[in-house]
């Protein structure tokens, strides 16, 4: 077995390399492989760069398997362990996923609409779960800009093109997080 933590510890690394690793690292978890330090370890390593950070994203909230649902303490202490990358991913995976939703609606993909709002729902629950302050200061930063039609999170709504239903969505899925 190739541990994920020390696959690569490369500042470089790619986006589609982290998505391998995650890959490696889950099926770890899921056959319990790993000790909880080694895959808070692992995590850590990946989450540290904006790639590796992506890539697990990307990998982890879309992973089929249940046991995600229910992150342990080591991913928590591993996602806590880049305070300054973690945040604002998973900030934009809620809103994404929120508006996916209504896009697959809209096109009757309701097998992607129940996807996206897996990622939704799991991306609510890290945030809720996650000690990392900043959080709730990005929550109440994306809202307002959706209330006001301007502020820190335009230039992201702008790029997506996300239209009134998408961001009252968006807003309905961070209420939790107020």
């Amino acid at each position: 077995m190739n541990s994920p933590s020390t696959e690569s510890t490369s500042e470089d690394l790619t986006f589609e390399q982290a998505i391998a690793q995650t890959e490696t690292l889950l099926e770890n978890i899921a056959a319990n492989d790993l000790s909880e330090s080694e895959t808070e370890a692992a995590i850590a390593n990946l989450v540290k760069t904006h790639n590796g950070a992506r890539g697990f994203f990307v990998t982890y909230l879309s992973d089929p398997r249940v046991f995600v649902d229910r992150p342990s303490e080591a991913v928590l202490r591993g996602l806590e362990a880049a305070p300054e990358i973690v945040p604002d991913l998973l900030i934009k995976n809620v809103a994404m996923s929120a508006a996916m939703v209504i896009y697959h609606r809209r096109n009757q993909q309701e097998d992607m609409a129940a996807s996206s709002d897996r990622v939704r729902s799991r991306s609510v629950h890290l945030i809720q779960s996650l000690n990392i302050p900043v959080l709730d200061t990005m929550v109440k930063q994306l809202l307002e800009t959706i209330q006001t039609g301007s502020g820190e999170y335009q230039s992201f709504l702008e790029r997506w093109g996300y239209d009134s239903e998408q961001q009252e969505a968006i807003a309905q899925a961070l209420q939790p997080l107020m």
